[in-house]
């Protein structure tokens, strides 16, 4: 183990455990000991008192030289600039955290008003910012900082964002919204066809796009759902019917692409989308609302599940849960 020596670089807290943790391995033992051999350690350009008797006037008198001025507010600095990246993104949150509190310790920042302070000014957007306002009067210590602050992380991880890949999973029957590429209806538009199907591969994936250039969508937003194999919008027409029960067709011919999603039995909700919620899915032009049911129709002899719009009251059948798969 290496002599600690002291030059300013470090809190003289941790500076003395380094420095005991080194006698202790070589037995060395003694208060009066150890403060000879720290005294020994330190950098002939911190001048501190001769007549120094204890460890603790030992730190408080290294507290008090300018080296430890500039090392705080090197630390303040480097709180203001400390952004959070998500894991997802490349970024730790394990070392976010860990890098957080070993600032505040070096800077001295122990009212934990200006520990939530610097903390909110590296959040990457505004919903970090907003349930933080929320929990901001529970939070009395550290420790609850760091673990409101861990749960906005979780929550924040389940958010629909612009350009996120989802399925939209049946309720009622527990198949997925699909396409496949260039197969199309026998009648109708005989377009590319939409249905539901119980297979989760890469036909159930769709591309969330905002139609405002949020980063985040509410309920209360537009959005288009590009299905990710064959890259078209999703739409409807307003004069196909479909195969089976003659509700409006759901195709990919370029009409009525704009959706809004309402959260299932809350009327008016504003919260942001977030993966795993049981949700409406309404065309925004004329408010017909997607639904599935366990009707079939054949396309060379294979069966499909149907999925239509209607203007009908709303039902078990017009449930979906949106999951975000990337």
């Amino acid at each position: 183990m290496e002599l600690p020596t002291y030059d300013g670089n470090i809190h003289p807290n941790i500076w003395l455990k380094q420095v005991q943790a080194h006698c202790f391995l070589k037995q060395i033992t003694k208060d009066e000991e150890i403060l000879k051999f720290a005294k020994l350690v330190i950098n002939p350009t911190i001048d501190i008192p001769k007549d120094i008797a204890t460890l603790n006037e030992l730190v408080n008198a290294l507290k008090k030289d300018i080296s430890f001025t500039i090392f705080k507010n090197t630390n303040v600095w480097k709180l203001q600039l400390l952004k959070y990246v998500p894991d997802k993104e490349g970024g730790e949150t394990s070392k976010f955290i860990s890098n957080f509190r070993q600032l505040c310790y070096n800077a001295e920042i122990n009212d934990i008003k200006e520990q939530m302070k610097y903390l909110s000014q590296s959040f990457p957007n505004g919903y970090f910012l907003t349930e933080f306002f929320k929990r901001r009067e529970r939070i009395n210590h550290m420790n609850v900082l760091i673990k409101e602050f861990e749960e906005i992380v979780m929550d924040e991880s389940k958010l629909i964002k612009n350009g996120s890949f989802v399925t939209f999973k049946h309720v009622t029957t527990g198949k997925y919204l699909s396409s496949i590429d260039n197969l199309c209806y026998t009648t109708g538009s005989r377009s590319q066809l939409v249905f539901a199907n119980n297979l989760l591969n890469t036909d159930v994936l769709w591309k969330v796009i905002f139609t405002s250039d949020k980063e985040l969508a509410s309920y209360s937003d537009t959005i288009n759902l590009r299905h990710k194999n064959s890259n078209k919008l999703l739409g409807i027409p307003s004069y196909y019917k479909s195969p089976v029960t003659g509700h409006t067709e759901v195709d990919f011919l370029g009409y009525n692409t704009q959706w809004k999603f309402k959260k299932s039995k809350l009327k008016n909700f504003q919260g942001y989308l977030k993966s795993n919620t049981i949700i409406n899915i309404l065309n925004s032009s004329n408010q017909e609302i997607l639904r599935s049911h366990d009707f079939q129709f054949t396309i060379n002899n294979d069966k499909f599940q149907e999925v239509v719009c209607h203007l009908e009251r709303l039902g078990g059948n017009d449930k979906w849960c949106i999951e975000l798969y990337e």
